[in-house]
């Protein structure tokens, strides 16, 4: 069975490294990285992409290319007996006007599958972007160092996950032992796509995304193809996944398009068909599975566009609004409830001929109540509890027994 690292397409050289001070550097090529579609050799070492280069090229949106060189689910794994790892990484740090601050990005390190430190690299580039003119401003920096100690002193896996929501290149990686690539555990490899909310926002850190967690809950490889708003059915994407090996699959469809307001119900209805048929083309009989949108007051009958809310950003806090009006309904226009039921018409439509084809409403990922427990802090992404909440529903609800994912999950 193919894992998620066989799948990145570039094959790279020995990258650039810095003065050692743990032990000799580790050449990091494809082999140590996992959850990335391709990988980009720049003048600093390797940039992980979580879509290729020919679907990259389709597109010039830059929340898109934002979005995709972000590496949520992408993590360096090796087998070791090292005690102490450093890891040099250029990342970029994003600066939004008169919002607050974000904090630096999270390194989750995990031993044997377990979590064993966090670290954060300050530095790197700093992109700062006007919310109110959308014009943006590109700062360069330098690289950074994370430093990890007091690792069991056995041969151990080791994964080093790199932050969800911060794009990082990967300069030099340093050990006080040699490493190898971990070998195929032979747990099925799961390829989901989403908006920010699978990619991660507001999650605490890459492992506690919510897709994150339902892979270690389901003993999945994870690759994660959230991609923070641009989940939009676009063709390229679903090619991209058509084209990449994988044992489960799950998309969850709907808040971007209305975010955006990009199309009416008369377009959405044949563009989730065409997604679909991609992903058919090729993986024609793997489970796949198709989440409607969770829970979010904004939008349950109100379409969008979606838009920044400018009172609050003047108060120092980040809030979203809709704009659209719910009269609009009539003409076509989108809101998550009309979405829940297309998608949930389409999928009864489409399982008669299709029985690996499986439907889950996101209501019961997130629902009403449990927004009344855990809100949404601006309005639309759930906080690092409410994540750990829809990962373990996920869990339940597709791996366990009598869920989609169950008869191949590890």
């Amino acid at each position: 069975m193919d894992t998620p690292h066989d799948r990145i397409t570039t094959p790279l050289a020995t990258p650039y490294t810095t003065d050692l001070t743990t032990g000799p550097a580790t050449d990091l090529t494809t082999g140590l990285l996992r959850g990335a579609l391709e990988v980009e050799r720049t003048e600093h070492g390797l940039l992980p992409h979580r879509l290729p280069a020919r679907a990259r090229a389709q597109c010039a949106d830059p929340q898109l290319a934002l979005a995709e060189s972000q590496p949520s689910g992408v993590r360096l794994a090796f087998r070791t007996r090292a005690t102490v790892v450093e890891l040099d990484t250029l990342p970029t740090k994003r600066v939004y006007t008169g919002a607050p601050p974000r904090p630096d990005g999270v390194y989750d390190l995990l031993v044997d599958g377990r979590p064993h430190g966090q670290a954060r690299a300050a530095g790197g580039h700093t992109l700062t972007v006007d919310l109110a003119t959308g014009a943006t401003e590109h700062r360069t920096g330098r690289p950074a160092t994370v430093r990890f100690t007091g690792l069991p002193d056995r041969v151990k896996d080791v994964e080093i996950w790199l932050p969800h929501n911060e794009t990082t290149e990967l300069v030099a990686l340093r050990t006080d032992a040699p490493v190898e690539p971990v070998p195929d555990r032979g747990r099925p490899v799961w390829l989901h796509h989403g908006s920010s909310i699978s990619h991660g926002s507001d999650a605490a850190s890459p492992t506690t995304t919510w897709p994150a967690l339902a892979a270690s809950l389901g003993g999945a490889e994870l690759i994660n193809l959230g991609l923070g708003g641009s989940a939009l059915l676009d063709p390229f994407t679903a090619r991209a996944m058509r084209d990449t090996p994988a044992d489960l699959i799950s998309v969850k469809i709907g808040i971007n398009l209305v975010n955006a307001d990009l199309m009416r119900l008369r377009a959405f209805t044949p563009a989730v068909h065409g997604f679909l048929d991609a992903l058919r083309e090729g993986h024609p009989t793997a489970p796949l599975l198709v989440v409607s949108p969770l829970y979010c007051p904004l939008h349950e009958d109100t379409p969008g566009p979606t838009a920044f809310d400018f009172g609050a950003l003047s108060e120092g806090k980040l809030r979203f609004r809709a704009t659209g009006d719910p009269a609009e309904r009539a003409a076509g226009k989108l809101t998550l409830t009309v979405i829940r039921d297309e998608l949930s018409r389409i999928v009864r439509q489409r399982s008669a001929d299709d029985p690996n084809l499986h439907y889950l409403d996101g209501l019961a990922l997130y629902g009403e109540d449990d927004h009344a427990e855990l809100p949404l802090p601006d309005g639309l992404h759930p906080d690092a509890a409410a994540h750990r909440r829809i990962g373990e529903r996920f869990a339940e609800l597709a791996f366990a027994p009598g869920g989609p994912f169950a008869d191949k999950a590890a």
